[in-house]
Formats: structure tokens, C-alpha cells, sequence
């Protein structure tokens, strides 16, 4: 398990620079055997050293690339696969690692309708959050087709902090993922919107 301070969501990427001998240790593990690990969000604490809090949902993490440097570090990308329950957290010996299960998303509710008002809603959050010079995505960013897919990838670019992401990421299902979002870019627009206006 790799304990961070951002979440990873299915179907992202991530790119990691992996310096602490304990990661070190996970990459080389899993790379002799499976080129997957979880990645979960650090509640409280920090991602070097140990002594954090973690949540008890994630994603899988499987290896695209993994380059090791002279020094012994990893430069490491990743994409996230699926959704993970934590069961129980084991011993951080020789790093941290837990027993998960899998955990698919409920429910098979057409989302056709609700996705592109979503989708919508995120291109204009970006614009703003661009129109106002500060970092994000491209408002053109291209999004998956299919509503699933597309509701993590929505979670991931928009301008939510880690707490929010990872509400979305325990969402049941798409369908309520999409609903949350939803509401949180409408407040988010509203927001950007006050800020232009006050110049």
C-alpha cells in the first residue's frame, strides 16, 4: 500500500518519485511479481516517515513504467485500475500493506442524461478557474464516453480539494458520484463567478 496525500481515482494516472527505502522496497516487490499496488489517501500526518492516519478506501495502482535512478530512487508512472475496500491494515514491515477487497461501483442506472450536464458544469468550472489565472486542466479537456469512466475523470480535474475527492470516491456508485459533483461544481461556478465579478 502507498499512503498519499492526494487520491488516486480508476482510469488516472500517476506519476510518483519514489525516494523513502520502504517505497523503494514496494516497487522492487512489485515488480518482481504483479506491477500493482493501493494507493490511499493520508487522512492526517504526513507522506514520509510513517505515523499517518489513512482512509480506508482507495484504488489500485498498476505499474505502467518504472525507471530506477543511481542513487536507488524510482521514477515510477502508474494508472489507477479499480476501487478498494481496506478490511484491515496490517504491519508497516517492510512497508505499509493491508488486506483490501474490491469494491465495484452499484448500480447500472442510465446516466445518459446526467453526464453531459455534468461534463458541462466541469468545462465551465475550468474556464473560470483558467479565466481567473489560476492552475487547472483545459476546459477542451477530452473526457471517456462512457458515464463510469467519465465520473471519476470529472472527480479528478475538477478543482476539489483531497477531502472532497475522496467523498467522491466512496460515492456508491456513479450515478451518486455524478450528483455530488454535480452539486459541488454548481457551488464551485458560483464561487469563481463572485470572484470575476469582484474583479
Amino acid at each position: 500500500m502507498f499512503p498519499l496525500g492526494n487520491v488516486l481515482f480508476p482510469s488516472m494516472f500517476l506519476p510518483l518519485h519514489v525516494f523513502e527505502p520502504r517505497y523503494r522496497a514496494l516497487v522492487r516487490d512489485c515488480l518482481d511479481g504483479g506491477s500493482e499496488f493501493g494507493v490511499v489517501l493520508i487522512e492526517r500526518g504526513s507522506e514520509v516517515g510513517g505515523d499517518d492516519v489513512r482512509t480506508d478506501a482507495g484504488t489500485v495502482a498498476r505499474i505502467l513504467e518504472a525507471h530506477e535512478l543511481d542513487d536507488g530512487r524510482w521514477v515510477v508512472g502508474a494508472v489507477g485500475t479499480h476501487r478498494i475496500r481496506v478490511r484491515s491494515w496490517l504491519e508497516d514491515d517492510p512497508y505499509p500493506r493491508a488486506e483490501v477487497e474490491d469494491w465495484p461501483d452499484e448500480g447500472t442506472a442510465s446516466l445518459e442524461d446526467r453526464y453531459p450536464v455534468v461534463v458541462a458544469s466541469l468545462r465551465r468550472v475550468l474556464a473560470l478557474t483558467a479565466e481567473l489565472g489560476d492552475p487547472a486542466p483545459p476546459s477542451t479537456v477530452e473526457l471517456s464516453e462512457d458515464p463510469l469512466l467519465g465520473s471519476y475523470q470529472v472527480a479528478a480535474l475538477a478543482p476539489f480539494g483531497p477531502a472532497d475527492q475522496q467523498v467522491l470516491l466512496r460515492a456508491a456508485g456513479a450515478e451518486q458520484r455524478l450528483e455530488q459533483a454535480g452539486a459541488m461544481l454548481d457551488e464551485e461556478a458560483n464561487f469563481l463567478s463572485q470572484r470575476l465579478a469582484m474583479g
